[in-house]
């Protein structure tokens, strides 16, 4: 290295990855600058340059000099090996300019310390690494070690476990050769110790999450599920909350969709069968939300996942982050697997739960083209990763569109399958008995209902039975016109029929 390379390193001043000290008086600092460039993304310690007005000034360098850098170098841990360049400078005689480059870190190497502290960059600043940081990087290291799934549970035995589950788990993993047939017959313990499920027999964070029906001490197994009036959180027509394992929660989330939803069904040339779909495929939102519950930071007890639905697009949050290899744009590209729950994901790959690993966005994507439904979209918000299915706009209301009644003829609406039909609530099933194929008024259908409160009556009885498919409106294309009336649904009216059992036309009057 000479002179002139020094020129050229200093040209730009400091940066992130360029730190300037007058003299190693400043060792120790140096030292913090030097602990960061290996946490982030490398670059060079050099001490002779005065940092304002970035004179190279150089210093003069002794045994002594030389042997407290080496010590300083010491305190860094893990040890690093690190070239130290002395540069003479022309017009100083016997000073010299000490420069030394540090190389950025790794995704899966250890996290650098000077002195048992972590320092990392943020622009020029060096700064104390935040602990959620070191720990994420702790973690990469050493998943074996600080993965919260691996951790043994509090307060939870084997007995606790769902043995259904398990079994049911097993038993797919046979039928689909991920697993020997012996698995069938065997202790349903030997199993769990096979996927790391257990640790010194008893199970671990990630077998409570996967099979516990004991889930008092993990506030984080929740999923929260709302359907939202419009395309914000200003008014919800429909809130719930699960709590529960993996597959009470998978469960709860695809009944959510079912519930809100709309699902046609066809009869198809080939078989002359009825064959049914949701707006969104069934497929790639049960993928997305296996996704979700899988690679989700379970450590984070304070938060939990949700699904939310509104009239445009569907979003599926978890806490989480993408793997540092990945991000949400090249998710839709062929990449590789980073499981930030590996031994859960190892569970489910051997249940078939989970297909190849790293091709689950792909699958989404397929089931979405092969339906003729736009791609999803993933994002980071900074604690969440959410991925986002556009609703096709055939299955929701369009503000400011058509604004004329639809005649009864005219009038259509998607019609959920009479076998999915189900009402959400008692007063929805007042509603519908009451209710005619007549459009109305909320403040006439309040009135049938024998209701006054006619806030009321729209929040416990209109809005859910708008959400179950169980009334249509007059102008659905502007659902808050002055003008607007409602009546029952095709298959409200079905169902109204088949629950309500009519009089023999002779039966005696009472």
């Amino acid at each position: 290295m000479t002179i002139d390379d020094i020129k050229a390193l200093i040209a730009a001043d400091e940066s992130r990855t360029l730190e300037l000290k007058k003299t190693t008086g400043e060792l120790k600092d140096g030292m913090h600058s030097a602990c960061a460039f290996l946490n982030t993304d490398g670059g060079w310690l050099i001490f002779g340059i005065a940092p304002k007005s970035l004179k190279i000034l150089g210093q003069e360098v002794t045994d002594s000099t030389q042997q407290e850098i080496a010590k300083a170098i010491t305190g860094l841990e893990p040890a690093v090996d690190v070239k130290i360049h002395y540069v003479d400078v022309p017009d100083r005689p016997n000073n010299k300019v000490i420069a030394m480059h540090f190389d950025g870190w790794v995704w899966g190497e250890r996290p650098h310390t000077f002195h048992g502290c972590p320092y990392y960059k943020v622009e020029s600043t060096t700064k104390v690494m935040p602990h959620e940081m070191y720990d994420e990087r702790i973690r990469a290291h050493q998943p074996q070690m600080y993965a919260w799934e691996r951790q043994m549970a509090d307060g939870v035995m084997l007995s606790d476990l769902n043995e259904k589950h398990i079994r049911g788990c097993i038993r797919l993993g046979v039928e689909g050769g991920r697993i020997p047939a012996s698995a069938m017959s065997a202790p349903i313990g030997d199993t769990l110790a096979k996927w790391s499920l257990l640790k010194n027999g008893n199970p671990t964070n990630g077998a409570v999450m996967l099979f516990s029906n004991n889930i008092d001490e993990y506030p984080q197994f929740r999923l929260r599920m709302a359907r939202f009036l419009g395309t914000d959180k200003n008014e919800f027509i429909d809130n719930q909350r699960a709590e529960g394992n993996f597959f009470d929660l998978l469960d709860a989330g695809m009944a959510f969709f079912f519930k809100h939803l709309n699902l046609s069904g066809k009869i198809t040339n080939h078989s002359l069968q009825r064959e049914e779909r949701l707006e969104v495929p069934y497929h790639a939102l049960r993928e997305a939300l296996i996704n979700s519950l899988c690679h989700r930071q379970w450590e984070k007890h304070n938060l939990t996942g949700s699904i939310a639905i509104y009239d445009d697009r569907i979003e599926i949050a978890n806490p989480g982050i993408f793997p540092p290899q990945i991000s949400p744009e090249s998710i839709k590209e062929p990449h590789e697997s980073y499981p930030y729950n590996l031994k859960i994901a190892e569970a489910l790959y051997k249940s078939t739960y989970l297909e190849s690993w790293g091709s689950g966005a792909k699958r989404i994507m397929d089931a979405c083209r092969e339906q003729g439904v736009e791609e999803p979209t993933w994002r980071w918000d900074g604690g969440f990763v959410i991925v986002t299915f556009k609703r096709p706009r055939k299955a929701f209301p369009v503000q400011g569109a058509n604004t004329q009644p639809v005649s009864s003829k005219q009038h259509t609406t998607t019609i959920p399958v009479l076998h999915q039909f189900h009402t959400s609530s008692i007063p929805v099933q007042t509603l519908i008995e009451n209710g005619t194929d007549e459009f109305m008024t909320a403040l006439e259908l309040a009135n049938l209902c024998g209701l006054k409160n006619i806030r009321h009556f729209r929040k416990f009885y209109l809005n859910p039975a708008l959400a179950d498919g169980a009334i249509e409106r007059l102008y659905p294309d502007t659902p808050n016109h002055p003008q607007q009336k409602y009546r029952l649904t095709e298959a409200a009216k079905e169902w109204k029929n088949n629950k309500i059992p009519k009089k023999p036309k002779n039966s005696p009057k009472k």
